[in-house]
């Protein structure tokens, strides 16, 4: 059976995440890196080809799966349809405001062209969207707790280094012990977006930047930071690199639910994830699907798709069969 052929668009952390995920699948291989920078620039890990973006559609009929290694905040709404115009696709889109808007927007140019695409894929949403779907719907009379961290938010940190007047910047996600443990005692406790998490950013501003309008700036944004206690630390490169030099993340979804006659038995879902390295599990992630998405292409599925459409088999190398056997 011929190898997958992976294209990746983007070549940051997310990217070499993805390139380094490739090289573990024998059944895949990286025909390119795709970048909007000058390709001769560009050194990949693996010595993978740099080519830049503009030539992506030139190389159509050479990549079975592209992999758009962009931010959620102004890159993925622009790249993923349009490069569902010509290739099936696949990202990692993580405002979770906007997931109907861009579900619509690359449905469309995916229908149009007769291509298949796969958004919002990662740990979350992806898998913790998935624990949420199976825990509600085990566990109807319950309720659901999302918590994340503590760790880096890539979608988070890629907002911040958008505002103007930041040079570098990274952002931690931290979830508020108490509120996860009134969850787990069963009390199903009512919670504020504010009352869950905290948000630290620390940034490096650019030489006699408007640090109160960076802080202002950040505290307000919409869909990021704008419901939350948010801290912004201003500090200096050096201190930057030597500190904020590491990716991890993680998080818990937790579903408390009541069964039985009368409903007065009290049970609990909770599923954890403990990351080293946030953007190497995320591209991990994106890598198993595009096997999924391969699959279901060949199989003539066309539009757009999320983690809640594709069944678990797709993801996995194994045959049914192997699968019945092993994980069963």
């Amino acid at each position: 059976m011929s190898r997958i052929r992976i294209g990746i668009a983007g070549y940051g952390n997310l990217g070499k995440g993805v390139e380094l995920a490739v090289a573990q699948n024998e059944d895949m291989e990286l025909v390119g890196v795709f970048t909007r920078r000058d390709p001769a620039s560009v050194s990949t890990i693996t010595g993978a080809k740099a080519y830049s973006m503009n030539d992506a559609m030139n190389m159509k009929d050479d990549i079975d799966v592209m992999i758009i290694c962009g931010g959620s905040a102004t890159d993925l709404p622009e790249q993923t349809p349009e490069l569902a115009k010509v290739f099936n696709v696949i990202d990692s889109f993580d405002t979770h405001a906007r997931i109907p808007e861009h579900f619509a927007n690359v449905d469309k140019a995916a229908k149009e062209s007769g291509k298949l695409a796969f958004i919002s894929l990662g740990w979350d949403p992806g898998l913790f969207s998935l624990n949420r779907l199976y825990a509600e719907s085990i566990l109807p009379n319950g309720k659901t707790y999302t918590f994340w961290g503590k760790g880096v938010s890539q979608g988070h940190s890629d907002a911040i280094r958008r505002v103007e007047g930041v040079k570098r910047g990274i952002q931690y996600t931290v979830p508020i012990e108490a509120a996860m443990d009134a969850v787990r005692s069963g009390t199903q406790p009512e919670l504020t977006t504010r009352q869950k998490h905290l948000r630290e950013c620390w940034v490096v501003a650019e030489e006699s930047a408007d640090l109160a309008k960076i802080e202002e700036s950040i505290k307000t944004m919409k869909n990021y930071f704008d419901e939350y206690d948010t801290t912004v630390n201003f500090i200096t490169e050096e201190e930057f690199d030597a500190v904020h030099n590491k990716m991890p993340h993680g998080g818990f979804v937790m579903r408390s639910g009541l069964t039985g006659e009368g409903e007065k038995t009290h049970q609990m879902i909770e599923y954890s994830l403990k990351l080293e390295s946030n953007p190497e599990f995320t591209a991990s992630v994106l890598v198993c699907y595009a096997r999924a998405l391969a699959r279901l292409s060949a199989e003539g599925a066309t539009g757009c798709k999320t983690a809640f459409d594709i069944a678990p088999a797709y993801l996995s190398p194994l045959s049914g069969e192997e699968l019945r056997a092993s994980l069963l």
